[in-house]
């Protein structure tokens, strides 16, 4: 067979097996379709992706706000008047002190055999600034109490508050202790006296501390 008669039978060939029409390709139901073709970009995104994001979603959970606390306007006033009557105990403890001090060296003076008495307008201060000192932890304790109190379901500077508190107590209670062995510095030994003068300045310690602390938060806060 010639090279010519070759190339006609696989013309013939060919075109015995190629569709004449369109009606001739195969058609694909809906229904047999796949759910995606790859396209040149690359494989068709799934929707089903977006399921996990918003599972992820719904399950992030909101941080629990910080409720609200109101106080009344007599936590203002008493606030006020708590912080003005505070700003008068360095000067109270310095001048308790300072008489109190100078009566106790007339009496070791005297142990020694040296007269040097005091006046009596000197005891008669000391008592003054002792009643003074008295009025002011009067005030401040109720003031601070009835405060701590009222925002006791405040959770922001409580630690704060309840610390000052618990200072300002104890110096109360160191107060009361001071007042108690007073009579026996009048009329007792030396050492009687010594023992008054050393709980008055264990008392002024604790209260000092707790003054400071709130003076140092309130200019942090300015």
């Amino acid at each position: 067979m010639t090279l010519l008669g070759l190339l006609t039978a696989a013309a013939v060939a060919a075109s015995a097996q190629a569709p004449t029409s369109a009606s001739d390709l195969p058609r694909v139901s809906p229904d047999t379709a796949p759910a995606s073709a790859p396209t040149a970009a690359g494989p068709v995104a799934q929707p089903a992706a977006a399921t996990p994001l918003r599972a992820a979603d719904d399950s992030a959970q909101p941080r629990p706000r910080r409720r609200a606390v109101e106080v009344s306007d007599a936590y203002a006033t008493r606030l006020a008047i708590h912080r003005v009557a505070s700003y008068t105990m360095p000067p109270l403890f310095v001048a308790e002190y300072l008489l109190g001090q100078k009566m106790l060296n007339a009496r070791e003076d005297l142990a020694r055999g040296i007269d040097n008495p005091v006046g009596s307008s000197t005891r008669t201060a000391h008592q003054v600034v002792a009643g003074g000192v008295a009025a002011l932890f009067a005030i401040n304790t109720v003031t601070g109490v009835w405060n701590l109190y009222e925002t006791r379901h405040q959770e922001a500077g409580r630690k704060l508050r309840v610390a000052h508190a618990v200072l300002m107590l104890a110096s109360d209670a160191g107060f009361a202790a001071t007042g108690l062995v007073a009579s026996n510095a009048r009329s007792g030994s030396v050492d009687d006296a010594r023992l008054h003068r050393n709980v008055a300045l264990a008392s002024m310690a604790p209260a000092t501390v707790g003054a400071v602390m709130m003076w140092i938060n309130q200019i942090r806060n300015r």
